[in-house]
């Protein structure tokens, strides 16, 4: 049976958590296969909404385990106030696997994160400050602790010892910061073990034996592929690869099981942080995406960029992820429009870009070429069927699908899980 991955095909908050929770009852696993708790996914059900941030978004489905992979970093204490707030709100269905391989978000990890974008001042990265830079970059350096440490305290504390030589010398010499007590960070530390230890698993091995019994998996990804280290604005992007390709590196997965890429696509474009971003508005009618959309950060509440939709960098996201599949979320958002722009090309100095330019330089000095698509008045929130939507809606649904080169199988037409109309049967 397959592996399907969905990925964000903008820079993050595209819908994808709808889209996971909508098939998370046909599938067996959801996977968070990368991110921290620097990400958020809002799942609506009912008049209930949910703000996900270490959980994958399947924790709500009444059938599938989720599983928290070996590519995420996890915060064990955010992790754990998550799963106490759905305990309380009676939604926990305590079907959760964590790998052991996983590394851990650290105290010291936070601490500098914090310190070091306020130093940056002007050249900030516009991160979160929730440690996940930090973590990310001691899991490549071989000093970071895993989940697994967690059991064996003599490890815990000798790797902690280690770390804090270094860590606390650069807050308290560098940043005037107080250091991380090491026995204090262990003792918290072994506590959030003893709590989180009955969910702990390999499950990279867990999720190829279910793939060999014929059940499906189901990977997510947290951020979106032009927050891709390596495919992503560098570097205002995250610390780990969003995009398809990371989903069998963090998983265990391997890459020829998997059979479905979908790509979410928000019918206009939003962006957190620092960096480029061709179609934003400083204007009027920015403010209207923003407010309409509700277009603030889940893990935040920071306010988000907000532009129109670029189909340039759709068309990259179909070719860096291998998109099967679109979702395009929020078109209900765009009623009410006389014209919708979708930016089909870039102008840089002068010359026409059909695809992302290679340099930094260039895509920061892009400006959109505009199409203008005929918009629609009607009230499309109650569409379940296609020929539900007005025929200017069907239009610009058909016409986006043509410039990203992959065909659209689902159209986002409000919040609620239900909210949704299929074209074609992913599953």
């Amino acid at each position: 049976m397959p592996a399907i991955v969905i990925v964000g095909a903008q820079w993050g908050d595209e819908g994808k958590g709808k889209a996971t929770d909508l098939l998370g009852d046909k599938v067996d696993y959801v996977v968070r296969y990368q991110g921290g708790n620097n990400a958020g996914h809002t799942v609506v059900i009912g008049d209930e909404h949910y703000a996900l941030h270490m959980l994958p978004s399947g924790v709500l489905s009444q059938h599938a385990t989720s599983v928290i992979g070996n590519g995420v970093v996890v915060n064990p204490e955010a992790l754990i106030t998550e799963i106490d707030d759905l305990i309380e709100r009676g939604a926990w269905q305590d079907r959760l696997l964590i790998s052991a391989d996983a590394h851990l978000v650290m105290p010291y990890h936070i601490a500098l994160d914090k310190v070091t974008e306020r130093y940056l001042g002007s050249a900030r990265i516009g991160t979160t400050g929730r440690g996940i830079g930090p973590a990310y970059s001691d899991k490549a350096s071989r000093v970071g602790i895993r989940v697994q440490d967690l059991f064996d305290p003599g490890i815990l504390r000798q790797k902690l010892d280690l770390a804090l030589r270094d860590k606390n010398q650069v807050l308290a010499k560098i940043y005037n910061r107080r250091g991380i007590n090491p026995e204090a960070a262990a003792e918290e530390y072994l506590g959030y073990g003893e709590r989180l230890g009955r969910y702990v698993a390999d499950t990279g091995l867990v999720l190829n034996q279910a793939l060999d019994a014929g059940r499906v998996v189901l990977l997510e990804g947290a951020q979106a592929t032009l927050l891709d280290v390596d495919h992503g604005t560098y570097p205002f992007v995250t610390s780990s690869s969003p995009t398809a390709g990371g989903a069998s590196v963090g998983s265990g997965v391997g890459p020829t099981r998997i059979t479905k890429v979908i790509g979410i696509l928000k019918a206009y474009t939003t962006r957190v942080g620092a960096g480029p971003f061709p179609t934003e508005l400083h204007d009027a009618q920015g403010e209207w995406l923003r407010k309409t959309g509700d277009e603030y950060g889940v893990t935040t509440g920071r306010p988000r960029r907000t532009g129109w939709l670029d189909a340039v960098i759709g068309r990259y996201a179909t070719r860096v992820n291998g998109v099967t599949d679109y979702c395009i979320t929020k078109l209900d958002i765009l009623s009410g429009l006389d014209k919708v722009p979708v930016c089909v090309a870039y102008d840089v100095h002068g010359k026409r870009h059909d695809e992302v330019p290679m340099t930094q330089t260039e895509f920061h000095h892009a400006t959109p070429i505009y199409e203008y698509l005929d918009g629609w008045w009607e009230d499309i929130s109650a569409a379940r069927e296609f020929s539900d939507l007005p025929g200017k809606a069907q239009a610009y649904v058909r016409s986006v699908e043509d410039l990203i080169g992959a065909p659209v199988s689902a159209v986002g037409v409000g919040p609620r899980r239900d909210q949704i109309v299929q074209l074609r049967q992913i599953l």
